[in-house]
């Protein structure tokens, strides 16, 4: 048997950067490896990352970070095109309106606020997704998509791919909680906000996700429906996706 490569790429300057490779979906075919990837903005990558990802044939990088996240953190990368899919955080607004109401901005608050904030990827940003989606179908060269933490845009975009390739919900989840065990939470800076909430707010819990899956299920009739209604994937893109990115488990 080959070994697995590592999930994680270990990048100085994105800390969670990650790849889709080696889930198994329902039909027992495996996603490829080196080709999707996911990851934290990228803004901070050294030379060296920089070479990592050149090595890699990445090409393209999907953007979901809001315009002035984008302003804040521009990147430039050889060889890399760059993507806008701007998806503008609410969640910061959220709190910022709590806190100017004088109210408590509470761990619990702010759990309400990150699950508003994933149905809201549903309701409200299908062409973004449907974009990703249009991406992946326009060509199998390796790409990273990626937001400002690469976990809740850039996690339910990744939900989705894994998904629409039929990995099954709980290894979908399983890949979504790894932010917990690779993303390094930038430093405090209001001191209102207090620790329980920051750990909210800069890592993943599974009721987040739920939030948006639910959606799908319940407004949009099921993930079948939504990807095809709504993202442009019907049968016929699903089955390209899967010969594009599937292979047959090695022996």
């Amino acid at each position: 048997m080959t070994p697995s490569p590592d999930r994680s790429l270990h990048l100085s300057g994105a800390s969670n950067f990650r790849d889709l490779g080696g889930y198994r979906t329902d039909d027992g075919r495996v996603v490829r490896w080196r080709r999707l990837f996911r990851s934290d903005h990228l803004a901070a990558l050294t030379v060296d990352d920089a070479q990592v990802l050149a090595s890699l044939g990445v090409s393209r990088a999907l953007d979901f970070r809001g315009g002035s996240e984008r302003a804040a953190a521009a990147y430039q990368l050889p060889g890399v095109v760059q993507h806008p899919l701007p998806i503008e955080p609410t969640v910061v607004q959220g709190m910022q309106s709590i806190l100017a109401a004088g109210e408590a901005l509470t761990a619990q608050r702010t759990v309400e606020l990150m699950c508003l904030t994933y149905r809201n990827f549903v309701r409200h940003n299908a062409p973004r997704f449907a974009e990703l989606f249009a991406q992946l179908l326009r060509s199998d060269e390796p790409l990273v998509f990626h937001c400002t933490a690469g976990k809740d845009r850039t996690g339910y975009a990744a939900a989705l791919i894994l998904l629409a390739l039929g990995v099954p919900r709980g290894e979908v989840m399983h890949d979504y909680l790894l932010t917990n065990e690779h993303y390094r939470m930038p430093a405090a800076r209001d001191p209102r906000v207090a620790q329980e909430v920051r750990e909210v707010l800069w890592r993943v819990q599974g009721p987040f996700l739920d939030a948006a899956l639910q959606t799908v299920d319940e407004e949009f009739g099921g993930l079948d429906a939504y990807l095809a209604r709504q993202l442009g994937v019907g049968s016929a893109a699903r089955e390209q996706l899967r010969r594009a990115y599937l292979q047959a488990p090695a022996a």
